[in-house]
């Protein structure tokens, strides 16, 4: 088991999830965080850091899709360890936002660490 971040994480990136995390397993895109699914021990404790409730263990239903994206771009883009002023500006506004996948999106790298 692993636990994945979904499409809510998408344009918030508040990255509280990054600094509990023990073994250092977040990814970062240009609109939102990865998670490796291979380096990711399952402790948990990302899950309740962050505020925009978008990770989720992969046992839940229906997150395939996001497993899939998880590992895709968790092998490309850069490792970030810990949280950077970063989060963007209006983060807050697209907080439970639907449709961000489609709208916002892009395989873009992150600056990470």
């Amino acid at each position: 088991m692993t636990y994945v971040v979904t499409d809510a994480c998408i344009r918030c990136k508040y990255m509280d999830c990054v600094e509990v995390c023990p073994v250092d397993c977040f990814y970062e895109g240009e609109t939102m965080l990865v998670i490796n699914p291979s380096e990711c021990i399952d402790c948990g404790v990302c899950e309740p850091e962050c505020p925009a409730e978008a990770i989720l263990p992969d046992t839940e239903s229906g997150l395939e899709q996001w497993l899939e994206l998880n590992a895709t771009f968790s092998a490309s883009w850069p490792n970030v360890t810990r949280k950077a002023d970063q989060t963007p500006a209006d983060a807050d506004e697209h907080k439970g936002e639907a449709g961000k996948y489609e709208k916002y999106f892009t395989p873009n790298p992150g600056a990470g660490d």
